[in-house]
């Protein structure tokens, strides 16, 4: 091949757009192919109503992450972080009212599961009606016990109210 038909070439290939097929934002690997909306739910924090009202704070269309420039998937990642400065209402935020601050926070990915954790042991600190069935694992709001749930969370035992028959010695 002559030595101008190899520039050409590698400067077709230099022209193409790169497509990434992952982008990770907070802490989780997103399908870039799929719209922003769509993808930002795979987030754990976030919902259908939260994503939607990221991407209008941003004044974005609800195309593939693969084609949006750097800059906006650093704005979205930034909004993610701090959602008061990007104008998204409190009442969207999952962590309202703080019981530590009393402010209003939006929690994902890592963080969400440690506050819920931490929640869960100072419930349990405290010896509160939640916090002691969440210590003996049984269920916490309102559902029946007795005849439901028997197999949740490792409890295993007979079921209530079933009367099996005697079995004729001599047959298995």
């Amino acid at each position: 091949m002559p030595k101008k038909e190899k520039e050409i070439k590698k400067q077709a290939v230099a022209k193409k757009p790169e497509f990434k097929k992952i982008i990770r934002i907070a802490d989780t690997d997103l399908d870039a192919s799929k719209k922003i909306e769509h993808a930002l739910i795979s987030i754990k924090g976030v919902s259908w109503s939260y994503a939607h009202a990221v991407r209008k704070a941003l004044g974005l269309d609800n195309v593939a992450l693969e084609s949006l420039p750097e800059e906006d998937i650093e704005r979205i990642k930034q909004a993610l972080k701090e959602p008061q400065k990007f104008g998204i209402p409190s009442w969207l935020y999952n962590r309202r009212k703080d019981i530590v601050t009393g402010k209003d926070y939006h929690l994902v990915s890592s963080d969400l599961v440690l506050s819920h954790n931490l929640d869960l042991k100072r419930l349990k600190s405290i010896k509160c009606y939640r916090g002691i069935r969440h210590m003996f694992n049984y269920k916490v709001r309102g559902q029946r016990t007795r005849s439901r749930g028997a197999n949740v969370r490792g409890r295993v035992g007979a079921t209530v109210g079933v009367v099996r028959r005697k079995q004729k010695p001599g047959k298995k």
